[in-house]
């Protein structure tokens, strides 16, 4: 009987020190600026001229970003708001798809992440957003009607933030999640974690203040952020909208 109850309270020592854990976690669970801090490429090394930008936050954060214009002359440009992980130097991909599209694009790094300062945060990730739509409008000119909005997993949330504020020509999710406390629930279905989340990052409810076109691109096969999260997305999605399937896992779809 001592051994059965020692187990039991062992069982709910350990269940509440997970509990501990994820909850005083969740910042280092969301955000991975150290994963390669370094800038590794630049637009240069792939034929792409470029204008290495630094850009002033609401609060004084120094964002540093990459703006790489199109070949020829265009009528639109891409603000790119990428994920949790890495760096603007780790989606050379992406640029090289839109140099060759003949859009303009405009990448940088939140606070935290590669040149730029601070740390990151929720709030902080939209002022970011906000400080990197505002250089488009204001430094380049550039009509909102003709800015389209890339998201790409955590980086879609924070488009369809700016989205909801602003008056954006298009909207773009990639592998992006509905909410954090909805993606928690997914990989720790055992915690409570919709009462423990510190962090929202509602991309489901910004869609719905929208009034842009949305298109949606998943892949069935992403083990981050699973395939009923982009289609519920698309669900509450206003019309016109697109959906996109892709191929292969989250981080090479």
């Amino acid at each position: 009987m001592r051994i059965t109850l020692r187990l039991i309270i062992l069982g709910i020592s350990l269940y509440a020190a997970w509990v501990i854990f994820i909850y005083c976690s969740q910042s280092h669970l969301i955000y991975h600026p150290e994963f390669d801090r370094e800038i590794v490429n630049t637009p240069d090394q792939f034929s792409m001229p470029h204008e290495s930008i630094v850009i002033t936050t609401s609060d004084q954060e120094k964002l540093h970003g990459w703006f790489v214009p199109a070949a020829t002359k265009t009528t639109a440009t891409i603000l790119f708001l990428h994920g949790n992980a890495g760096n603007i130097s780790h989606r050379m991909g992406y640029l090289f798809i839109f140099h060759q599209l003949g859009f303009n694009t405009f990448i940088f790094d939140y606070r935290g992440y590669g040149k730029s300062s601070g740390t990151p945060t929720e709030q902080g990730t939209y002022l970011d957003a906000q400080a990197a739509w505002h250089y488009l409008i204001e430094n380049k000119a550039i009509p909102a009607s003709h800015i389209v909005l890339f998201g790409e997993s955590l980086g879609g949330a924070i488009a369809a933030w700016l989205a909801a504020k602003q008056d954006p020509g298009a909207l773009i999710l990639a592998s992006t999640f509905t909410s954090i406390p909805d993606i928690a629930a997914d990989l720790y279905p055992l915690l409570p974690v919709r009462l423990m989340a510190r962090f929202q990052y509602s991309t489901i409810e910004y869609l719905q203040s929208i009034k842009c076109p949305v298109l949606i691109a998943h892949s069935p096969d992403d083990e981050i952020v699973p395939y009923k999260h982009a289609q519920s997305l698309f669900a509450k999605a206003p019309d016109p909208k697109q959906f996109i399937v892709l191929q292969g896992k989250h981080n090479d779809s």
